[in-house]
């Protein structure tokens, strides 16, 4: 099957209710799982400030001091290179842009997740394997 032919065929089954997909060909498969009764939840006292494209969107003056990284892509959030590893980063860490804050497995693949910023680590605001959606907040930075 073409790639261009499985992009479509998941988008379709995104877009559909179905929960799960297999497809074999010859001696190819194919399957899709989707778990639509994710919940996500953020403490109270977490404050975010969106951010659309890497760039700063101000939603309160309090809170126009803080950046946002967002996930490019729906998948699953890991915060560590491997299960017994350090995390990537903590809340209070200084990190810089280009740094890797996280990493994002979309159909298999391994994406690491870089800063745009320079700047303190204020809050992480997904855990370890959580589902992630595109555009979704994974950390607040304090910029330096």
């Amino acid at each position: 099957m073409e790639m261009e032919n499985i992009i479509k065929l998941i988008q379709t089954v995104s877009e559909s209710s179905l929960t799960s997909f297999k497809y074999t060909e010859g001696d190819s498969s194919l399957s899709l799982e989707i778990n639509r009764n994710v919940v996500y939840s953020q403490a109270p006292e977490i404050s975010v400030t969106p951010v659309i494209n890497g760039t700063k969107t101000e939603t309160d003056k309090a809170d126009s001091n803080k950046l946002t990284i967002t996930s490019p892509m729906v998948g699953t959030f890991y915060a560590a290179k491997s299960e017994g590893s350090d995390p990537y980063i903590t809340v209070g860490d200084v990190i810089k842009k280009g740094q890797i804050i996280g990493i994002v497995e979309a159909m298999k693949l391994m994406n690491e997740i870089e800063s745009a910023y320079d700047g303190i680590v204020e809050a992480i605001l997904v855990k370890n394997k959580d589902m992630i959606e595109y555009g979704q907040a994974l950390v607040t930075i304090r910029p330096l």
